[in-house]
């Protein structure tokens, strides 16, 4: 059994937050200062109050709605679905906050993919990905799991894997990997589901057969003053370099490729309303 991401910050959170008050009320007038922490309050419990409103969890934010294999799978910074016939993900989820893009654990070495011990069936190996061109692509990247050494080492499983070009892997894909992080920051937290799209008879790589996606996508969610904005992106995996503009898709695009349903907790009109499109300028 896995200890969860959110259980991990309890006692880390409520420390700091002590902490915090004390240094910041030795600083202020203490009129301008419980302004502050009444405004600091009001959004956090926003986001809170609705994260909980809606059970955002991910283990639910993505639903598959079309036979595929699937074996739900949950580690400490990230879930997914693994399909053991492509031997690659379906989909993987996870939220990132603010407080979690500031971590500080190193990036594991590029030697050091291994496979997941909690995936069934074949077991896949860093070799069966060598001499193929293809880059072993992360979906839920190392550069959001710096924030524990165990989610950290667990992005690094194959399960979490895919055949990915080079150039992408290395750039637009990273571009707005990087992105996110910069939107959690500001907006506290950011819903990151993401995954491949595989052809009906897709290339294969290795002895294994690993299947090689016709292309990427992410779909993302966050939560305003405003309310709730998704937005989601489809890259081509190839080689190239467009504006992230150029990626952008509303989320029901991305249901319809894939046949998986996004935020399904939801309440049926605000998430109708959300996926059928989206807002370029929000997302810059």
């Amino acid at each position: 059994m896995f200890t969860r991401k959110k259980d991990l910050y309890v006692a880390h959170d409520s420390k700091l937050s002590i902490g915090l008050v004390a240094k910041l009320s030795s600083l202020f007038d203490m009129r301008i200062f419980t302004r502050m922490l009444l405004v600091l309050s009001v959004m956090v419990v926003s986001n809170v109050t609705v994260a909980q409103t809606y059970n955002l969890q991910p283990t639910n934010l993505a639903t598959l709605q079309t036979k595929k294999s699937s074996q739900i799978i949950e580690h400490v910074g990230y879930t997914v679905s693994y399909n053991e016939q492509w031997h690659i993900p379906n989909w993987v989820a996870y939220e990132l906050t603010d407080e979690e893009v500031q971590g500080t654990v190193p990036r594991k070495g590029n030697g050091n993919f291994i496979p997941d011990p909690l995936v069934s069936g074949v077991e896949i190996m860093s070799s069966d990905y060598s001499g193929s061109g293809y880059d072993r692509g992360h979906m839920a990247p190392a550069g959001d799991m710096k924030w524990s050494v165990q989610a950290m080492q667990e992005s690094f499983y194959l399960s979490n894997i895919c055949p990915q070009n080079p150039n992408l892997n290395s750039g637009d894909w990273r571009i707005l990997e990087e992105k996110i992080r910069t939107w959690a920051g500001y907006y506290k937290s950011i819903y990151v589901v993401c995954g491949p799209l595989v052809d009906k008879n897709p290339k294969v790589i290795g002895t294994k057969n690993i299947a090689v996606p016709s292309a990427f996508f992410k779909v993302l969610l966050r939560v305003t003053d405003s309310g709730v904005e998704t937005i989601g992106f489809i890259f081509p995996n190839q080689a190239g370099h467009k504006p992230l503009s150029s990626y952008m898709v509303p989320v029901d695009t991305i249901e319809q490729m894939t046949g998986i349903d996004f935020f399904s907790t939801l309440p049926g009109k605000l998430e109708k309303e959300t996926e059928k499109s989206y807002c370029a300028e929000c997302w810059k």
